[in-house]
């Protein structure tokens, strides 16, 4: 073999080392890279929304200076297998973070989580109306009305359309984006489940027909009163005056029904205006719960408290006065409501 052949040949293998020891060299390059914190002094929230490309969401990271090295980052990201594992959400980039612990980041789907309270005591109108003007919440219901909520949920409920009373009260977990559907699906499996397992335990010989029954008093409770030392004491005085055919009287009952009609004062007039929702007309429960009951306003209602007392009046600091008799009752009425003795 001539030397010039054995050049020719020599040659390729030549490129291939220097291109191998390049390969090489970026690759060692890349993650000394990859292992150097970005430049960042504050944190930044980034969204990576539906059908975004890498290149997009590393434009963005350039854009909100998290850095400004998107060729090295796209690089990396291949070399690691990584440019299709981005997952949509709202993420925090926090000051100390390499690029590598970005891409596990976005890759990971570590997104932020928001939180959001469902309010014992609220109505559902009242917590649609809120969900709705919360820019962090897909509101995916065809409007605010109650009903329509329903609808999505593929729920049919003719005693109680609305679904008042039917969605747990806590502190629900999301992440930006999230549909207030499923949201809402959650707080009602929850609700079903508490109710089941609060009925399940439930004390005998209560007048109740259904678990139904029972979350409608729970929900009276719940707006009767903030303390939680009465809740299972005016829990038996309404199951005493169902069981006595007495009529529970009770003004939460009165201005649920009222609606928007209610402008914070409770008159005589309402009182003798007669609708499902009036207690003081109507004898037994009324037709729905009136709001969203606590846990422990679905325990008081499913464990009443045993006594005589058929009348209670708010003292004005959160508790409530019993009373065994009308006159007592009506004496409590002067002494706590009118400012008599």
């Amino acid at each position: 073999m001539s030397g010039r052949t054995k050049r020719a040949l020599a040659l390729p293998v030549t490129l291939f080392a220097l291109g191998f020891a390049a390969f090489l060299g970026l690759d060692a390059w890349l993650e000394r890279w990859a292992e150097t914190p970005v430049d960042l002094t504050d944190a930044v929230l980034f969204d990576i929304p539906n059908g975004a490309t890498f290149g997009q969401v590393a434009d963005t990271m350039r854009e909100l200076g998290i850095t400004d090295a998107t060729t090295r980052l796209t690089l990396r990201a291949r070399q690691r297998g990584l440019i299709e594992a981005m997952r949509r959400g709202e993420y925090r980039v926090a000051p100390g973070i390499t690029p590598d612990g970005l891409l596990d980041l976005i890759s990971h789907g570590r997104v932020v989580q928001h939180h959001v309270r469902i309010e014992e005591g609220e109505t559902v109108a009242t917590l649609l109306s809120r969900l709705q003007a919360d820019e962090r919440i897909d509101f995916d219901l065809a409007n605010s009305a109650p009903k329509s909520l329903a609808d999505n949920l593929g729920i049919t409920s003719p005693r109680n359309p609305a679904l008042e009373g039917r969605f747990f009260p806590d502190t629900y977990q999301f992440d930006r984006g999230h549909r207030v559907s499923e949201l809402l699906g959650r707080a009602l499996r929850q609700m079903d489940t508490v109710l089941d397992e609060a009925w399940a335990g439930r004390a005998k010989e209560l007048p109740y027909e259904n678990p139904q029954d029972a979350l409608v008093l729970a929900s009276l409770v719940e707006k009767e009163t903030g303390r939680a030392g009465d809740r299972a004491r005016i829990a038996g005085v309404f199951l005493r005056r169902l069981t006595l055919q007495m009529r529970l009287q009770s003004d939460p009952t009165v201005i649920y029904g009222l609606g928007d009609a209610f402008d914070g004062n409770l008159t005589r007039r309402h009182l003798n205006t007669d609708g499902p929702y009036n207690t003081y007309s109507r004898h037994g429960l009324p037709p729905t719960p009136i709001a969203l009951p606590s846990r422990d306003s679905i325990h008081a209602a499913l464990h009443p408290e045993i006594g005589n007392a058929l009348y209670f009046v708010a003292r004005g600091d959160g508790s409530s006065e019993f009373s065994a008799t009308l006159e007592q009752h009506n004496r409590a009425v002067r002494r706590f409501q009118l400012g008599g003795s």
